[in-house]
């Protein structure tokens, strides 16, 4: 596996490099970094070149000023640069949460960079009958987070939606996990605090994307909880059918082999195929 840094406006990234084949890129959401794709990315080694990063913001990937209000186009900015930078030209592309919209929007501006995306549980709220409710609840954890800190924010969160805070690290556990479970509370605050609104709100182009090479997804085990939904009202939006992968909204991570088998299905499929 290679390391490296890039320098972005405003950020700097850090991102991992394994793996021989066609290039492909996972952008993940909330808390996530590259330590949490890297058991997906283990299993599809020998079939692409994996891409995994941390992204702006994340505690491997700081900020070069103070923290703000965060962008999905800016986001996006930055997945296209860590692209030109790795010289994948077109990529296959998984994002996951608000990776996938964030994936939604590299793929909408820059259609000759993206081969083929998985968007998996695009949390667009903005696009759901009840959005003032979850807009409402959004509120409310981000006010709690700056009041009590991450795990109260999540707890009121989770109760919801099903998506919960990572757990506390067990000493048992391998240093790589205690590591990533310790960085992921620390970026879930900046998530929380500076993504979580004006992602939940963001609307990808469909006249861009609606005959665009991509799939929707969501977890077998989310089935009518909010990001199953959301990935329902995100393909009628798109004039796209959702199809399911395995396990619940962190699949990819519970089950690397069994999601990293159907997700390359899905990525191999034809075009006019799911």
């Amino acid at each position: 596996m290679d390391t490296g840094i890039l320098d972005v406006p405003g950020a700097q990234l850090y991102f991992e490099v394994r793996g021989s084949g066609p290039a492909f890129l996972t952008i993940l959401g909330g808390g996530g970094d590259a330590a949490m794709a890297a058991p997906l990315a283990g299993a599809l080694a020998d079939r692409y070149t994996v891409i995994t990063y941390d992204r702006r913001g994340a505690t491997r990937s700081p900020l070069t000023g103070p923290p703000r209000e965060q962008r999905i186009e800016e986001h996006a900015d930055d997945a296209l640069r860590l692209l030109c930078e790795v010289g994948a030209e077109p990529a296959l592309v998984f994002g996951t949460h608000s990776g996938a919209l964030i994936a939604l929007d590299l793929q909408a501006r820059h259609p000759e960079r993206v081969r083929r995306l998985v968007a998996h549980e695009p949390p667009s709220f903005a696009l759901l009958p009840d959005e003032a409710h979850w807009f409402s609840l959004a509120r409310e954890a981000v006010a709690l987070c700056r009041q009590e800190g991450v795990g109260p924010a999540m707890r009121k969160f989770g109760e919801e939606t099903g998506v919960t805070a990572p757990p506390e690290p067990d000493p048992n556990l391998p240093a790589w996990v205690k590591d990533m479970l310790t960085r992921m509370s620390a970026n879930m605050e900046m998530s929380l605090l500076y993504e979580m609104l004006p992602f939940s709100r963001y609307v990808p182009d469909a006249d861009a994307l609606r005959t665009a090479p991509l799939a929707l997804a969501s977890g077998v085990q989310t089935r009518s909880m909010l990001m199953h939904r959301c990935t329902l009202a995100m393909g009628k939006h798109l004039g796209v059918e959702p199809v399911e992968l395995p396990g619940d909204y962190v699949g990819y991570l519970r089950s690397p082999a069994e999601f990293a088998t159907e997700l390359h299905a899905l990525l191999s499929a034809r075009p006019g195929q799911p």
